[in-house]
């Protein structure tokens, strides 16, 4: 089978197209033929050698990926061949809270799934909502499961409150979508006016350019009548200090993770003062994956897909994504294969 690998550190041009041997499972675990998988900014840390959770030698990357069960172990009992499968990041995280015992992830201390084949313990999958393709199912388990974790793993959205998204990648994306299925309104930033149209097709209720309304701040506020919105997504890392000036008392501001270059010390006063709650997240477990399904599942919720690269096109698919100009998911075909 066809595998590519990197390394801590190696850059873009440490990514490495290999042959081997198609793994076999073991008793607990599944085979399955990986059909899409996709990108996310974890990979782009790895590859500039700053991802804070351990990182094997050659490593197949990306976390994200969906496939087709061709062969299970002796004792699997939830999975059988045929099944359209999806993979959740953290393979031993199934439920409760986050801890270091959990932190084995694909595409880092265990290997991804941009490979022709993969192995995989049976806990570390769950069935695909029936209503989506490969392509879209392969863009959920990181930014929409730490979208849903966002949203629902503090003190949860209630229908009427408001969500302020910011930019447009995946998580953003998904946190807009789920938050509009679960009846609340959203405010999202952007900065040009033809993502600013494809944010109000998708829902959003208003939208505001950080290009324009540097001080944007200050726009959320006038949008929420001076009380500020419920929930943040703060996925920039720069922006944290406004997002918590855009939260109203009690609100939460749902960290995902410093992306931005030259991410800033926030003044505690401001959080403090304005008693605003702020999450870490840390992607999801099985039991929010299972729910995030279900909900997928009944909304019929699509995932926003930017492009599509096939598999032998990965490479530039990794560049797209550096570029930083897409709308959402970036996704890699393995069908070709």
């Amino acid at each position: 089978m066809k595998s590519y690998h990197i390394n801590l550190g190696a850059g873009l041009e440490g990514l490495t197209l290999k042959e081997q041997a198609i793994p076999v499972p073991g008793p607990r675990e599944v085979l399955i033929r990986v059909k899409a998988s996709s990108l996310n900014y974890r990979e782009i840390m790895i590859l500039k050698g700053f991802y804070p959770l351990p990182v094997k030698t050659d490593v197949i990357p990306l976390c994200d990926g969906a496939g087709e069960v061709v062969a299970v172990g002796s004792a699997v009992t939830t999975l059988k061949t045929g099944d359209r499968v999806m993979a959740q990041v953290f393979p031993e995280w199934q439920d409760g809270a986050f801890s270091m015992e959990y932190a084995t992830q694909l595409g880092g201390s265990k290997d991804g799934m941009l490979a022709e084949y993969v192995v995989l313990p049976e806990q570390a999958l769950l069935l695909m909502p029936p209503h989506l393709s490969y392509t879209e199912a392969a863009a959920i388990p990181c930014a929409g499961l730490t979208a849903w974790n966002a949203l629902s793993g503090g003190r949860g959205l209630v229908a009427g409150e408001t969500v302020l998204t910011l930019g447009s990648g995946g998580v953003s994306l998904f946190a807009l979508q789920l938050a509009k299925a679960a009846g609340a309104r959203v405010i999202a930033t952007t900065s040009t006016t033809e993502k600013a149209a494809k944010l109000k097709a998708l829902g959003a209720d208003e939208v505001i350019n950080y290009q324009q309304q540097p001080d944007w701040h200050k726009v959320v506020r006038e949008y929420t009548g001076g009380k500020g919105v419920d929930h943040v997504i703060e996925v920039g890392g720069g922006t944290t200090e406004q997002s918590i000036r855009s939260t109203a008392i009690n609100g939460e501001v749902a960290v995902i993770g410093g992306v931005a270059d030259g991410a800033t010390l926030v003044d505690i006063n401001l959080v403090k003062y304005g008693m605003v709650n702020i999450i870490p997240v840390a992607i999801g477990s099985k039991a929010q994956f299972t729910a995030l399904n279900k909900v997928i599942a009944a909304s019929k919720l699509q995932p926003v897909i930017d492009r599509v690269f096939d598999f032998q096109e990965a490479p530039e698919a990794f560049s797209y994504y550096m570029q930083g100009k897409y709308f959402g998911k970036i996704v890699i075909d393995h069908s070709g294969l």
